[in-house]
């Protein structure tokens, strides 16, 4: 009985696994382990000349694999663990491996290091302020994290502030860190922002949108009004025109180019341009 019953499981898990080629631009479910066609076993799960992805020695000297967004690397095995699109970025040297990635629509906002990402200060305890990035968690972000920052000279932070930093520490088991320096200890655009502006929430989709290298909205809307504008990949967006009205008006079409064509957003910018 105990051999019976193992025999569907077996098979189960081998339906669960699939081919990243054959997956490419498709929706991937959480426990989906992912399979490579250039790292050939013919005793896989896979089937011939296919088997798990192995990050140990022998998978990094074909191409170094990098797990984005929705994948989590469990021992030698990628797994993933977001419901949306496999997305792979081939690496600039044709080594094989590259960047593999879910892409999924949500407002949660998971922290993830390197990030960077716009906060709220919430409170200040001892030389620690705690900053709201809109996770299940607020993040420490410590008085000497600014540039120039010292014993006698503290930054001018209040509990109200908005803070452009980014994580150093993200981790599911310990308290998210921001900074505001960089590695050679330079704000380079981080830091306190400033008072006036609209800090408002969109989704997480839309800002890997807007930061795309081809993306042409924020051409466009750089040709409406002169703006100050900062992309938090926690899904905020805060902008600041010379106006009032046209602050207001470029954070509506920033809200609302989500789900419009390109032929709508060029009617609009049309009609935008001629008033």
């Amino acid at each position: 009985m105990a051999e019976a019953a193992g025999v569907p499981a077996e098979s189960l898990a081998g339906c669960r696994a699939r081919a990243a080629r054959t997956v490419l631009d498709q929706v991937v479910l959480p426990g989906e382990e992912l399979l490579l066609p250039d790292q050939e076993d013919g005793d896989g799960p896979g089937g011939a000349g296919e088997r798990p992805l192995r990050l140990n020695a022998a998978a990094r000297s074909r191409g170094r694999v990098v797990c984005g967004p929705g994948l989590r690397r469990c021992g030698d095995r990628l797994l993933v663990t977001k419901c949306g699109r496999l997305r792979h970025k081939e690496p600039g040297s044709g080594s094989g491996g590259g960047v593999y990635w879910v892409d999924s629509q949500q407002k949660r906002y998971v922290p993830v290091k390197g990030d960077h990402v716009i906060g709220i200060v919430t409170a200040k305890s001892g030389d620690i302020f705690k900053v709201d990035v809109g996770g299940s968690e607020p993040a420490s972000l410590s008085y000497l994290a600014f540039e120039g920052a010292t014993k006698r000279n503290r930054p001018n932070v209040q509990v109200g502030d908005l803070i452009y930093g980014q994580f150093v520490v993200a981790n599911k088991d310990m308290e998210p860190e921001m900074v505001c320096i960089d590695s050679c200890g330079r704000a380079n655009g981080m830091g306190v922002i400033g008072q006036d502006g609209l800090l408002f929430k969109v989704t997480l989709g839309l800002i890997r949108k807007l930061l795309a290298p081809d993306c042409e909205i924020l051409q466009e809307v750089g040709k409406l009004y002169p703006l100050e504008i900062v992309f938090g990949m926690n899904g905020r967006i805060w902008v600041k025109a010379k106006t009032i009205q046209q602050t207001l008006i470029l954070a509506n079409i920033l809200e609302a180019c989500e789900h419009m064509t390109a032929d709508q957003r060029k009617q609009i910018f049309s009609r935008l341009a001629e008033s």
